[in-house]
């Protein structure tokens, strides 16, 4: 909205530009027209001035302006107040934006309401010192004597009062009416304390007296104090020597109190050391006497049942004796008993080994007549195969050899004709031609 209204203030001050530009050139040509009649060159008779297009130029220029004027805008951190050139300061407050006024009646004064800082005495920051900080406020204290005060009241207006700030009091605020307010709260509270209850004892209470003074004050013109802080004060010179001297004689006051009062409960200690030894000593040796005569009372009541344990073992000792004796013999009895069975077991075992012998030998000898018995038969219906059991039976010894069919003393040459002739004999009519080798 602020560039918008810029734009109507240029806009209005183009035209106007415009209208005199052609009231000028206007005014130019009919200079151009009289030099050149009086020189005799003869030239076109210009046109009248342009009065009416300047008229409307200049009437349409103020449309933008008042447009323009009407429009003010509050920044952030910033309040205003409505001024009337014929009623004066208006009521309420304008807030950060966009307000509307009558134009040429009315215009808008702004304050800041953001958080400012008075500061007296030395500055802390690089804003107080560049030039809002001031020399320390003097105040009198009860006895007479000049101090130098460094404070700092952080305060704000009060938007909501802006109209009574605007119409009532001095303006700026800031310089004409917070300093002596200030001042003179400080003045007034300073001369109720001592110098050194204002630099120690009562530092605290003095601040807060001159802050609710100042805070009272300015809250009926409509500035608010947020805080009021006392930074430091300063001393006369010669006051401060002999406060200095004084502080110094105190602390060493102090320093010997102390010693004093350390090396008396040193002494305490020490005697209190000594009656601890003492009756330390005394219940060691009562102790120890007691001890003694527990010792010898335990002895005797021990030699009271001394005499019955033994008693008690020596019959334990006897009754283990007699048990051990009755356990070897139970022992050797079952032993025997053991032996005994273990005898009859061996023997009934030996008789069951000998029957299962004699039945195996029974059951071989039944099986191998029985085989001798087939193979009779068997070697009754084929001769021949007398000859391929003595084969298999030296299967292992039996070298291969390479002779003619017609060789002379080999067995296997008759068997071989045997088998090839017609009508041969019967193995029983057959005799063998040859011998092994």
């Amino acid at each position: 909205m602020l560039v918008f209204k810029h734009l109507l203030m240029l806009s209005g001050v183009a035209l106007i530009v415009v209208a005199a530009a052609i009231v000028a050139y206007d005014f130019f040509l009919k200079i151009q027209f009289r030099r050149a009649a009086a020189g005799g060159v003869p030239i076109a008779k210009p046109e009248p001035v342009r009065w009416r297009m300047t008229t409307v130029f200049f009437a349409l220029a103020w449309a933008p302006m008042l447009i323009a004027a009407s429009i003010a805008v509050v920044s952030s951190g910033e309040a205003g107040v409505r001024v009337s050139e014929t009623s004066g300061t208006l009521s309420g407050t304008l807030y950060p934006g966009v307000h509307f006024v009558t134009p040429v009646l009315e215009h808008v004064e702004t304050f800041d309401t953001r958080d400012k800082l008075f500061t007296t005495g030395v500055a802390e920051d690089a804003k107080a010192a560049s030039g809002h900080g001031k020399g320390a406020l003097t105040v009198q204290a009860k006895e007479g004597l000049s101090l130098g005060l460094a404070i700092t009241v952080r305060y704000r207006l009060d938007p909501k009062r802006l109209d009574y700030i605007q119409s009532h009091l001095p303006q700026p605020v800031e310089t004409e009416l917070v300093p002596p307010v200030v001042a003179s709260a400080w003045r007034e509270v300073a001369p109720n304390y001592t110098v050194r209850e204002m630099f120690s004892a009562k530092r605290e209470e003095v601040r807060q007296r001159a802050a609710g003074i100042i805070t009272a004050k300015l809250a009926k013109d409509g500035v608010i104090v947020e805080e009021v802080m006392l930074r430091d004060i300063q001393l006369p010179p010669e006051y401060a020597k002999g406060l200095e001297d004084l502080l110094l004689k105190e602390q060493q006051n102090d320093q010997l109190s102390v010693q004093t009062e350390m090396q008396q409960k040193q002494v305490r200690i020490s005697e209190l050391e000594a009656e601890a030894d003492k009756a330390r000593s005394v219940k060691q040796a009562e102790g120890a006497a007691q001890v003694k005569v527990l010792e010898a009372k335990g002895e005797a009541d021990a030699m009271q049942y001394t005499l019955p344990l033994k008693e008690k073992q020596i019959q334990q000792s006897k009754l283990e004796a007699e048990a051990r004796k009755e356990s070897t013999i139970k022992n050797a009895e079952a032993a025997a008993e053991a032996k005994v069975i273990d005898s009859k077991a061996e023997l009934q075992r030996r008789n069951m080994l000998a029957d299962a012998e004699a039945n195996r030998i029974r059951v071989t000898a039944s099986a191998d007549a029985e085989r001798l018995r087939q193979e009779a038969a068997v070697l009754k219906q084929n001769p021949l195969l007398i000859n391929k059991i003595v084969a298999e039976k030296l299967s292992d010894k039996i070298q291969v050899m390479m002779v003619p069919s017609d060789g002379k003393f080999f067995f296997a040459n008759d068997v071989m004709k045997s088998f090839g002739a017609p009508g041969s004999a019967s193995s029983e009519e057959a005799e063998p031609q040859g011998g092994s080798h």
